[in-house]
């Protein structure tokens, strides 16, 4: 790799960049190994082939955006471009990341899924993106509501380092209500993209976003995905880089466990712990979490009464209604719906929109 262009060579290759993403072009990128004149050059050739020039309004914006403190642009064939990243079949020609640059060279794990996840799944996304930090590795997601945030915020928990891709511009957040999330994702680690400032978070995006998180990573795990989830592309596009996928199984009867079984049937692991990816990832990896011993519901809820405990063993893994606990537990409605209420306001069990109940841990 060479040492970079210079600033009019970046100016015209960001030009470039900003016509080939409003024309949503889908370059090839230049290939691992390439120079960043072989990745101007490329760039030169998708708007010529376009019949349009490179926009200089949009590269002198992108240098000056550039210009504040901890904002860098990684043009593809330059030393700072992360390797992985580098090495998939469609890398993309210019990043914009702002925080904490060096992060995308450290050792990744993605961690996606539904964005209408269950408390359960939100819950088990936070745990296992926390104990993956603590075993050394930076937790990629895409920012997106559900799985993705929680295990952005499960990172954050941990003292661990997390990074946002984003499906458009750095200069924008969606949804808007991550805010928030993404400030603290940028003061702690790094947000990252690949469209130009402004870029709007288009619908076609997403699926270029993806490539980029599984890209990123040594290996994806997916919690909670439904039969056409976009979580399904990022998966997808980590088995053709050849990196590992994970997939948390689920009941058969819940529709946001079809994507991961429908995973795990074409050859993703079926991931039932933490330690079930560290298996896989041991050159990544730093130490083990840790992993308490299996204990009874009497041990790990010692304030539940009896009759909790004894609903909290009829809810079971896989939604239930109330009329099939009354059976199981041989209480009435009116004593099953208070301790119902009760074991929900202690996080052990989710009411789904349904009416039916399951465990949540």
């Amino acid at each position: 790799m060479d040492k970079g262009l210079d600033i009019d060579g970046r100016r015209m290759l960001l030009g470039c960049h900003a016509v080939l993403g409003a024309l949503a072009a889908r370059d090839a990128g230049a290939g691992f190994g390439a120079s960043a004149r072989t990745t101007l050059e490329h760039a030169l050739r998708l708007v010529a082939a376009a019949r349009r020039r490179p926009d200089p309004v949009a590269g002198e914006r992108a240098l000056n955006w550039a210009a504040a403190p901890d904002r860098h642009i990684l043009v593809l064939g330059e030393p700072a471009y992360p390797a992985l990243l580098a090495a998939i079949p469609a890398p993309p020609l210019v990043l914009f990341v702002e925080g904490s640059v060096n992060l995308l060279a450290a050792a990744q794990v993605a961690v996606v899924g539904s964005r209408k996840a269950s408390a359960g799944g939100l819950r088990l996304a936070h745990e296992m993106a926390a104990a993956l930090s603590r075993a050394g590795f930076a937790i990629t997601s895409g920012l997106a509501l559900g799985i993705d945030a929680a295990a952005h915020q499960g990172a954050l928990a941990s003292s661990g380092d997390t990074l946002a891709v984003l499906g458009c511009g750095i200069d924008r957040v969606y949804p808007a209500r991550h805010r928030e999330l993404a400030g603290e994702v940028r003061r702690r680690g790094a947000l990252v993209s690949e469209f130009a400032l402004g870029a709007p978070p288009a619908r076609h995006h997403f699926p270029r976003r993806n490539r980029i998180i599984a890209g990123l990573a040594h290996g994806t795990l997916v919690i909670e995905a439904a039969a056409r989830s976009g979580s399904l592309s990022t998966a997808l596009h980590a088995a053709e880089q050849g990196r590992e996928v994970f997939a948390v199984p689920g009941s058969v009867r819940n529709p946001q466990a079809a994507g991961c079984h429908a995973l795990i049937k074409q050859g993703a692991k079926l991931t039932e712990s933490v330690e079930d990816v560290l298996e896989e990832l041991p050159q990544a990896g730093c130490v083990s979490p840790a992993t308490p011993p299996a204990a009874d519901d009497q041990a790990l809820n010692p304030s539940l009464d009896r009759d909790a405990r004894r609903v909290l063993a009829a809810c079971g893994w896989e939604p239930v209604t109330i009329e099939a606990l009354t059976e199981r537990s041989a209480l009435t409605v009116s004593e099953l719906s208070s301790i119902l209420l009760a074991l929900e306001l202690e996080g052990l069990v989710e009411c789904r929109a349904n009416g039916t109940y399951l465990r949540t841990r």
